[in-house]
């Protein structure tokens, strides 16, 4: 039945304004189910990329930390060294994920020409367990500006296999598919600093 005074018209194009509102709600469905997981994902890329670049700001850290307390000692034992490396270690707290690698290595130049480098002590942790960095007798390199004849250095190296919040699992399952590109990030630095007083650091039980 129709209303008195009513167009024959009016009710097929009210019926088709309502379906066209209704397809209308259905693309806007369709449209934010295929665009919530792009901005999932660029929301997760930027916290993971300003994670990322604020853990090798900290593994930087470490290096300069650890060769700074390291340098202020006249005299140091393996336990102070052990020490020094723990708290270079906690600097990455938060982050967790993984453990760095210190290595710390006392330098001595030779008065030769031109001057040898010699290991004289060198202390590291890796995976968390401590030992002696560098077996005796040795030599090493170092940069061309610091070869100094008769002086000493401390260098300290700092490694981190970065691990990306989407590679990692508690229970350190192995990760599969595109996410093993990423797994394991390799970040480091290394500092080289002088006593501050002294001329010499030696260690009395390394």
């Amino acid at each position: 039945m129709m209303r008195a005074g009513a167009h024959p018209g009016m009710a097929g194009r009210w019926g088709k304004w309502v379906g066209l509102i209704r397809d209308r709600r259905g693309i806007a469905a369709v449209e934010f189910a295929l665009i919530v997981p792009i901005l999932l994902i660029m929301y997760f890329i930027t916290m993971e990329a300003s994670q990322a670049i604020e853990t090798s700001k900290k593994v930087s850290r470490i290096g300069s930390m650890v060769a700074d307390l390291v340098t202020q000692q006249p005299t140091i034992v393996k336990a102070d060294l052990d020490a020094i490396m723990k708290i270079g270690t906690s600097t990455l707290q938060p982050y967790n994920r993984s453990t760095p690698d210190i290595t710390i290595t006392a330098i001595q130049f030779t008065t030769d020409t031109p001057p040898r480098v010699n290991v004289v002590w060198s202390r590291k942790v890796v995976n968390g367990v401590y030992s002696i960095g560098t077996a005796l007798p040795a030599t090493t390199t170092v940069p061309a500006t610091l070869r100094v004849a008769g002086t000493f250095l401390i260098r300290v190296e700092s490694k981190l296999g970065y691990k990306p919040i989407i590679t990692w699992s508690a229970d350190s399952s192995q990760t599969a598919g595109l996410t093993t590109v990423f797994n394991n990030i390799s970040m480091g630095e290394t500092y080289y600093l002088r006593p501050r007083r002294s001329l010499t650091i030696p260690c009395g039980d390394c």
